[in-house]
């Protein structure tokens, strides 16, 4: 009890002295304070150093320590805005990512992870980043921005200096800096604007060279409830007057008059209107405590904002040059630091020196922060509002995910590519339905040809069959290096760039008469449409009706010399019992020699142009037809690569559309197949509007066709090519879509199928790669989406060359075979085989029913 009175005795002793005099009082203090570190100074203060110093390396390790988790598989994400962007955007980013405040337990051993928001200038123009902690998990901050702002697209990426590093016979100067609050963090910035207040900030660095960048880099990290009560302890003694700095803090202490009772002084003024004596400081008083009131009642991050200039010099750059290039560097740095000048209001940023500030930007440490409020944070870091700013990376389309349902590649789905917006995920169409058919539209170089490409490796690996016919060449090339080789021997090829022999496909040979004389008529009729008539087309019809009445096998070769050797045509005719056919040829050799000269010119001036070219010849009147397109069908490939640059335009057309209408009638054929052994198939025409020449509408043949179960893929370039009944028999019979970037004509008429989720404006800046999807779910048309096309397999060295030589092998085999009558006709084997069964992995041939005729066997 003595002890304690008399601690209270000298205590009082003591504040009865500085109340008397203060400057005596401390003197006396000081001198104590002296006498006892002369005492006790010899062994304290070395203790105190190594302890002092201790603390001070070991939080610099540990901070050093939680830094590199960060670094640790960090990733860059790049925001591209969206055409239009939400002002809200930034505020519903920035909420989103204060879930990332970690638990009190985890932040003291792995430390608190940020997150940095970045704004990189080059002479490109003006890129905006996010640098994301490898702690963080991956989706999260992407997922965020694109529910920020709808439309927007994220491309991730392993995380990069925002500033470029120099090559060997280079040096990188950099100038730059720090922003930091320049009054108490209580206080709060300007977060409303009328105008975007970040066009200053695009602005400034406006001119940079080739070799110079910029950057400015918001870090932000939400803070802990600790910091949130410091920050509300700083307001209250900007409230009362008192210092927010630990020096003003300690002066406050020990200066006579700042003590509570002043402050209850103070405040009691303020409610009795002694303030009133000062309307002026009054109303910014209020004014001040509000917007106080105001940042504290929201979520906050602590914030640093950093800035820099860098230009890349030659190693060996003279002073001269070095001191202009800093200069110019000085200037640019200055000009971003002012642009953060909009956000004055209660408080303001001012300009920090910063050692070594390349390497303190790339690093992208946050240390002790400065605390702002979500929408001060959202103010400062967010995409730009304003369409006219120029420089921008902005998203060609909006990203929309698939629908539920939409099946992922299998044995029974055919890989599409993948979704765009949050967590890729894998997009395919169900083989069911494909059979709706699928219209794929693109130019050259948007992806279409990489997306068949998948579709048809997806058909070859389950054992489907294909038909690919490939005006270009590039499609077929990149398949043969890629399918499965047990697929070799099932494969055929049409190549009219080879120099071997082709298989052959007699558009005459098989199948019923009528219906083959009325697609190879109607073929040719369509392909010349612009020079065909009726007695052109009259003489056609009946010269093939009269060809296939011979014995043997008739080809197109053999209707020139029908038309003008008359020996010929009188043993062929001698056959014909059909009284119109007679009549026909009655009428025809009654004609004088000029006059069924006249007749029969434009037909023959057109086949001979068709027959002059050897791969024609062989391939489509070059005898019996050794390939068979029922087995093609049922787990075949046969590919078409008819380059136009080889054969001329409109010889392509003829070819590929010989094929189609030999491969429509081997679908119709089906017809005498139970559907319960129909085996799924594809057709897959690249440059479609050149080979649908069928006497049928195409509503017609999609209807059969799905029925058949064959999947048709309609490929080609824009709208313009295809003619108006071909156009809208597609739009409606070819009811899953995929559409490529299209022309802003194109984009309006297909948006009908995307609307109201993908404008005519989205289909118009679809990116490379990146395309529009609507497909049939279930036999049902589900809501457009987005994708991104995946690249093809990598091709297998020596592929390509196995299966042709196979190819050419088997053709070789089944053509002696055919032309020798051994193992029966060619086409009562499967395609591919030289007599042998096929494998029993893949698909077994179904027997069909033939007919006694041989020339009605397909």
């Amino acid at each position: 009890m003595p002890s304690t009175h008399s601690s209270t005795a000298v205590a009082a002793g003591w504040m009865e002295d500085y109340l008397r005099d203060p400057g005596g009082a401390l003197l006396a203090l000081l001198t104590r304070l002296r006498n006892l570190a002369l005492d006790r100074g010899p062994i304290a203060a070395p203790v105190l150093a190594v302890l002092i110093t201790g603390i001070v390396l070991g939080r610099r390790w540990w901070a050093r320590r939680c830094h590199e988790l960060l670094l640790a598989d960090a990733r860059q994400v790049t925001v591209l805005a969206p055409p239009t962007v939400d002002p809200a955007g930034g505020a519903a980013l920035w909420s989103n990512l204060v879930g990332l405040l970690r638990p009190g337990w985890r932040r003291a051993f792995t430390g608190q992870p940020h997150v940095a928001c970045e704004y990189v200038f080059s002479e490109a123009g003006v890129a905006i980043r996010l640098w994301v902690p490898g702690v963080i998990p991956p989706g999260l901050v992407e997922r965020a921005v694109e529910a920020a702002w709808p439309g927007a697209h994220t491309r991730v990426g392993l995380a990069e200096p925002p500033l470029p590093t120099p090559g060997k016979s280079q040096r990188r100067l950099v100038v730059g800096g720090e922003l930091r609050l320049a009054r108490p963090e209580a206080l709060p910035l300007r977060s409303a604007f009328d105008a975007d207040p970040i066009r200053a900030l695009i602005g400034a660095p406006v001119g940079l060279g080739r070799e110079e960048y910029a950057c400015v880099q918001v870090l932000a990290r939400p803070v802990t409830g600790r910091r949130v009560q410091q920050a509300r302890r700083a307001a209250r003694r900007v409230h009362t007057g008192g210092s927010t700095r630990l020096v003003g803090r300690l002066l406050d202490a020990v200066t006579p008059g700042t003590g509570s009772r002043s402050r209850r002084t103070a405040a009691a003024r303020s409610k009795t209107g002694a303030l009133y004596s000062d309307p002026q400081t009054s109303l910014e008083y209020a004014a001040q405590n509000r917007a106080i009131v105001g940042k504290q009642r929201g979520s906050q991050f602590e914030t640093v904002i950093r800035y820099a200039v860098a230009t890349l010099l030659p190693a060996d750059a003279d002073e001269g040059e070095v001191r202009r290039a800093r200069e110019v560097a000085r200037g640019r740095a200055h000009a971003l630091a002012a642009s953060f000048a909009s956000y004055t209001e209660h408080n303001h940023y001012t300009r920090h020196r910063v050692r070594h500030p390349g390497v303190v930007v790339d690093s992208r440490r946050l240390g002790r922060g400065d605390l702002l409020s979500v929408p001060e944070l959202a103010a400062i870091a967010h995409l730009p509002t304003d369409e006219a700013i120029p420089g921008i990376q902005r998203a060609g389309a909006r990203a929309i995910a698939p629908p539920p349902g939409i099946a992922a590649p299998g044995p029974e789905a055919k890989p599409l590519g993948v979704s765009d917006t949050g967590h890729q995920r894998p997009v395919a169409l169900r083989v069911p339905d494909a059979r709706h058919h699928l219209h794929v539209i693109g130019a050259t170089g948007s992806g279409k040809s990489t997306l068949l490409g998948n579709m048809i490796l997806a058909d070859a690996e389950a054992g489907r069959g294909i038909v690919l016919i490939d005006p270009k060449g590039d499609l077929v090339t990149d398949v043969l290096s890629r399918l499965p080789k047990s697929a070799a021997d099932q494969v055929v090829i049409f190549d009219a760039d080879s120099k071997s022999r082709p298989p052959c496909l007699n558009p005459l040979d098989g199948g019923e008469t009528d219906l083959t004389v009325d697609n190879l008529v109607s073929v040719f009729r369509r392909v010349y449409s612009a020079f065909w008539g009726p007695r052109t087309d009259d003489v056609m019809r009946a010269a093939c009706l009269t060809l296939r009445t011979q014995e043997g096998v008739a080809t197109l070769a053999d209707l020139p010399k029908l038309l003008t050797d008359e020996a010929f045509r009188s043993r062929v005719i001698a056959g014909v019992t059909d009284p119109v056919l007679r009549g026909f040829w009655s009428w025809y050799e009654e004609l004088t020699d000029s006059s069924r000269s006249q007749v029969i010119s434009p037909l023959m001036n057109k086949l001979r142009a068709f027959l002059l070219r050897p791969f024609v010849r062989d391939a489509i009147a070059g005898g019996h037809s050794t390939v068979d397109m029922n087995e093609v069908l049922d787990g075949g490939i046969c590919l078409v690569r008819i380059p136009k640059g080889s054969l001329g335009e409109e010889t392509t057309r003829l070819v590929g559309s010989l094929v189609v209408a030999r491969t429509w009638q081997a679908t119709t054929g089906r017809a005498r197949t139970p559907q319960r052994q129909r085996r799924d198939a594809s057709m897959v025409i690249d440059e479609c509007h050149n080979f649908l020449n069928l006497p049928y509408p195409i509503e017609d043949m999609l209807a059969e066709a799905r029925g058949f179960r064959v999947a048709m893929t309609l490929a080609h370039q824009h709208l313009g090519q295809l003619p108006r009944e071909l156009r809208e028999g597609m739009s409606t019979n070819a009811r899953s879509k995929i559409f490529f970037n299209a022309s802003p004509e194109d984009s309006r008429e297909l948006s009908r199928h995307t609307a109201p989720r993908l404008s005519d404006h989205d289909l118009a800046h679809l990116g490379v790669y990146h395309a529009a999807v609507r497909l049939v779910l279930n036999g049902e048309e589900t809501q457009p989406f987005t994708m991104l096309t995946q690249p093809l397999p990598v091709a297998v060295p020596g592929r390509a060359r196995e299966i042709r030589g196979v190819a050419r092998r088997t053709a070789r085999t089944r053509a002696t075979e055919t032309a020798t009558g051994g193992v029966g006709n060619a086409s009562t084997r499967p395609c591919g085989t030289s007599g042998s069964a096929r494998p029993t992995n893949r698909s077994e041939a179904v027997a069909r029913p033939r007919s006694a005729d041989p020339r009605r066997n397909g």
